[in-house]
């Protein structure tokens, strides 16, 4: 597969809100089969029937199942920022506040398509995994954005190292707890999961360096 310098897909994006509806519910039906069956088993005709439209309508989007495949990853990595992005906005403003909502909204994110998200970033290879390294610094990013304006509360001798390793932290988590074999599962689990991870990362922040240093007085 041949990806543009940008990683963007090669299809042809929808100009008019008729052509956008359309691929919405092309890459939904995609999604729901793909989660469903396999990567394996989605074709192009199954998904033009799933989507109830006409399968040369697909063809004149997408040259092939490759390129459905790279729209469904930017699909189902542009939700996550969407969705993270969305969450931190809405976090209660404090330090707590935000690492809480982090926790949560990255735990749900990778909660959703568990299995059907390794298996894309396996299907496309190299330029899923850059396109997957954007995202993590895009959500990276949204962090140390929410969690500027009580930066003062972080004990640690550098703030934003500190911050740097909460987000890797967390981030690590989820997707470990993502793809293990006994994940936590169900809004109870998950969400003591989410409450346990902001516990950690909040008393690591407010806790003076062990090995010398510490945050200035």
């Amino acid at each position: 597969m041949t990806d543009e310098p940008n990683g963007r897909a090669h299809y042809r994006e929808p100009r008019q809100a008729r052509s956008a509806a359309t691929l919405a519910r092309v890459l939904r039906a995609a999604e729901e089969i793909a989660t469903s069956d396999g990567l394996a088993e989605m074709t192009m005709t199954g998904v033009a029937e799933r989507a109830g439209v006409a399968v040369g309508s697909i063809y004149r989007r997408f040259e092939g199942k490759e390129q459905l495949v790279t729209a469904l990853t930017e699909r189902m990595l542009e939700r996550r920022e969407e969705y993270v992005a969305e969450q931190l906005r809405g976090a209660e403003p404090s330090l707590s506040g935000v690492v809480d909502a982090y926790a949560h909204a990255l735990l749900r994110s990778f909660a959703d398509n568990s299995d059907l998200f390794p298996e894309l970033l396996r299907a496309r290879g190299a330029g899923a995994l850059d396109r997957g390294a954007r995202t993590i610094t895009e959500i990276h990013r949204l962090l140390l954005e929410a969690a500027a304006p009580h930066v003062r509360q972080i004990r640690r001798s550098d703030p934003a190292a500190a911050l740097d390793t909460v987000a890797r932290a967390i981030l690590g988590a989820c997707f470990h707890n993502s793809l293990r074999p006994d994940p936590a599962e169900g809004e109870t689990a998950r969400r003591r999961y989410a409450d346990e991870l902001g516990d950690m990362a909040i008393a690591y922040l407010l806790a003076p360096d062990r090995r010398g240093g510490g945050a200035p007085a």
